[in-house]
């Protein structure tokens, strides 16, 4: 994790002065399926919710965050329930302890889900990715085996990233150099996204 001393000097720049993360807000169909899911999927604790909320929802809390779910008012408005499972999409990540476990506790449950592999500079990343009762995905990861090294110079980084962004798009292709400093910020998730099967045999989620 990134120090607090390192986390002080970058808000000195004018950022906002924040702590830590709280919760995140989840609009269900339904808040009885979905506080089920959470519950005895992931293992969140429901706690007290504030009694002058004049809508239906529920709180919980585990791992040092909450979950906020909160009943649509038109259910059926809401999109249809994804069934393609994107590591790129929207989600939350959970680190986790065993992801043998994690794996086949989801077969247990009949839960879909999706493997991946990262590597970077001879580290692996295992991921599984499934959804909650509403298409909101889920991602457990040993992902602290990554270690998390601030890049210094945040204006070389912002750049970088513009020009790998577009660097797939032009004709012809950015030199080495250029192409070779905007990988800096491109996700090694997205190197290694169709990595799946015997390729990494030796980590059990890429089985």
């Amino acid at each position: 994790m990134v120090n607090t001393t390192t986390a002080a000097s970058m808000s000195s720049g004018g950022m906002l002065p924040l702590a830590s993360l709280n919760h995140i807000s989840v609009v269900c169909r339904s808040v009885e399926e979905s506080l089920d899911f959470y519950m005895n999927v992931l293992g969140f604790v429901p706690i007290r919710r504030p009694g002058s909320f004049n809508f239906n929802g529920a709180w919980l809390f585990n791992y040092g965050i909450g979950i906020h779910l909160l009943q649509s008012e038109d259910p059926k408005s809401l999109h249809d329930r994804k069934t393609e499972i994107n590591p790129k999409d929207n989600h939350i990540s959970f680190q986790c302890e065993s992801m043998v476990a994690v794996e086949r506790r989801l077969k247990e449950l009949g839960i879909t889900y999706i493997q991946r592999c990262v590597e970077e500079g001879g580290i692996y990343v295992d991921q599984i990715f499934f959804h909650d009762p509403d298409g909101f995905m889920i991602e457990i990861c040993n992902c602290d085996n990554l270690p998390v090294v601030p890049l210094v110079d945040h204006t070389f980084t912002m750049t970088t990233c513009k020009r790998a962004t577009t660097a797939a798009s032009q004709a012809p292709p950015l030199p080495t150099t250029v192409a070779a400093a905007g990988a800096q910020c491109v996700s090694s998730v997205s190197k290694t996204m169709q990595r799946v099967g015997g390729e990494e045999a030796s980590h059990i989620s890429c089985a």
